[in-house]
């Protein structure tokens, strides 16, 4: 009894000594999880009041270590030099949280998009056509922040907003030319008006404010112009493009609304990366025929590594009818090219566009062939001018067509081309008569002309084929402007040779149309500190022969100095 007495109290003492030895860890336990939640909150709330000093020090760092070693721990002493440089030390732990060049903490390289979004060439001054496949590609290459299930970056050096996966996407970008200068030698002889030739003037030529909606492969472009062709604030349709592009064949965009269809190899070049600040002037007058600005158009293009092509049928233009328009325009376009020979310091260009106004518009219902007409003309290749001294009108017209050659050649920084063109304008044979200088039933005017051009990269990466355009892009900037580190953008130096001659039929003076022929020598320079922007400087010798241009009786030569201050994103 005693034995089993004793045995009880040993196990209840057993017992009760295990509950007091269990509550007693149960309250250390419960003391180190309060300990722990506090030491939690603490270094919460120093995270948070360090974040915005990680977020500046982030880009900071991003700048400053562009010619730094990327390893962690550059970065980590790279932190504490900078932060210490601005009177905020960084602890050890925050250091190594800013990653310069790599993972930013929010799945993205932050670095490079600081690094690289200015290096390359210039951002187009259109809306983007690229394909879903293309635009994820061009976003995940290091261009793009990744922000609660959002993506920040800029592919091809446009601003853009888009889902994680690119479904939906947004971009905005601009095309800014701000163009100054003036004409020398510009003295009107007898008989002749003085002409809008001023020694000193400007013009915001384009004003172009790029903006894109995506759906996968469906994209919407609407990019609006307030920028003018002549002068300042007389531009009067203020629209580029407005158009629906699908993108989802291989290598293939197809485009309905209002476009610029591509045709000439000058044409097809954004305007961003033009060699000169002006097309020459037959391709300006070529492609007006049945394409340019704003043109209501339907049509595809595709490109492959060694070839190009497309064709739209094309309408009016966008702000060209009226009450008084009876019956629009109706016409087409066609381009094809090749790079018969491609190597890594060759570049061999072969193209031919062709286009045509199948029907031009008709003004009123009466004298239905009297009034369709085409008005050619052009400024001497520098848009300081109102005044067109190369002018040809024709009337009674049944249909207009163009089509010529375009050649090419690279040679390292050397960059050679030309198109050729010839222009056909047939006549109705309704009139039962003249109408303006054209003077019989059914005959054909013929214009032609042509430009060659040379261009050599002084520094830089040199110019190159851009395959989606079927045509020579700007040179690429390797690395930004930076004179501390020897870093000067890139530099080309340009020479151009034109010629339009819009006379036809000299011999016959019922038949005769003498617009003028307009030859101009040119030449300039393009600096580019970055992708971003470009300063141009172009001189021009033009010489003009007569025509019934009142600023031209007796035919006019002169010269201009001209500059342009280009931002492109």
């Amino acid at each position: 009894m005693i034995r089993r007495s004793a045995a009880s109290l040993l196990l209840g003492s057993s017992a009760l000594w295990g509950a007091c030895s269990l509550q007693s860890a149960h309250a250390a336990s419960a003391s180190d999880a309060a300990q722990i939640q506090a030491l939690q909150r603490e270094m919460q709330e120093m995270r948070r009041e360090m974040s915005g000093q990680i977020s500046v020090l982030r880009q900071r760092l991003a700048r400053a270590e562009v010619h730094a070693p990327n390893t962690p721990a550059a970065n980590a002493a790279q932190a504490r030099r900078v932060a210490a440089a601005n009177g905020q030390p960084l602890p050890e732990s925050y250091a190594r949280d800013i990653h310069i060049g790599g993972d930013t903490g929010t799945g993205s390289n932050f670095g490079s998009v600081m690094q690289h979004a200015d290096l390359g060439t210039p951002p187009s001054d259109r809306g983007v056509s690229s394909s879903w496949a293309s635009f994820r590609a061009a976003t995940e290459k290091d261009e793009a922040l990744h922000l609660g299930g959002m993506m920040v970056g800029f592919p091809g050096g446009r601003p853009t907003i888009s889902s994680e996966d690119g479904m939906y996407a947004m971009s905005i970008g601009l095309a800014f030319h701000e163009d100054i200068g003036g004409f020398m030698g510009m003295s009107p002889r007898k008989g002749e008006t003085k002409g809008d030739y001023g020694s000193l003037t400007e013009n915001a030529r384009r004003l172009r404010i790029p903006i894109s909606f995506r759906y996968k492969n469906w994209i919407a472009n609407i990019t609006p112009d307030f920028g003018s062709s002549t002068a300042d604030g007389t531009s009067t349709s203020q629209l580029y493009e407005a158009n629906l592009n699908y993108a989802g064949f291989h290598n293939t965009v197809i485009t309905a609304g209002y476009f610029q269809p591509r045709v000439t190899e000058e044409d097809s070049e954004s305007s961003n990366e033009f060699e000169m600040m002006e097309r020459p002037a037959i391709t300006d007058m070529v492609r007006n025929i049945a394409a340019g600005d704003a043109r209501m158009s339907l049509g595809a293009l595709h490109y492959a590594k060694r070839w190009w092509i497309a064709g739209y049928v094309t309408g009016q233009t966008y702000g060209k009818h009226s009450t008084s328009t009876f019956d629009s325009q109706t016409g087409a376009t066609f381009r094809v090219a090749g790079r018969p020979y491609v190597s890594k310091d060759i570049d061999v260009h072969v193209g031919l566009s062709g286009i045509t106004a199948l029907k031009v518009a008709q003004v009123t219902s009466s004298n239905p062939g009297g009034q369709r007409s085409i008005t050619l003309s052009e400024q001497p290749e520098v848009d300081l001018t109102t005044t067109k001294l190369l002018s040809a009108t024709v009337g009674n017209v049944g249909s207009v067509w163009s089509a010529g050659p375009e050649l090419g050649f690279r040679y390292k920084r050397l960059t050679l081309k030309g198109e050729y063109y010839h222009i056909g304008i047939t006549r109705g044979d309704n009139t039962g008569g003249s109408y303006q200088n054209v003077n019989n039933n059914g005959g054909t005017v013929n214009f032609q002309g042509y430009y060659g051009s040379a261009n050599y990269t002084l520094f830089g990466k040199p110019r190159t084929y851009n395959i989606k355009e079927g045509a020579f892009a700007a040179p690429g900037v390797e690395h930004a402007f930076d004179p501390a580190h020897g870093y000067w953008g890139a530099l080309e130096l340009t020479g151009r040779y034109s010629v339009a001659d819009l006379n036809s039929g000299l011999s016959n003076a019922m038949t005769a149309v003498r617009g003028g022929q307009q030859t101009v020598w040119s030449g300039g320079l393009n600096w580019y500190p970055n992708r971003h922007f470009r300063f141009m400087l172009d001189f021009n010798h033009f010489i003009v022969s007569d025509n019934s241009v009142a600023a031209n009786i007796l035919g006019r030569h002169g010269n201009s100095v001209a500059g342009r201050i280009q931002a492109a994103f």
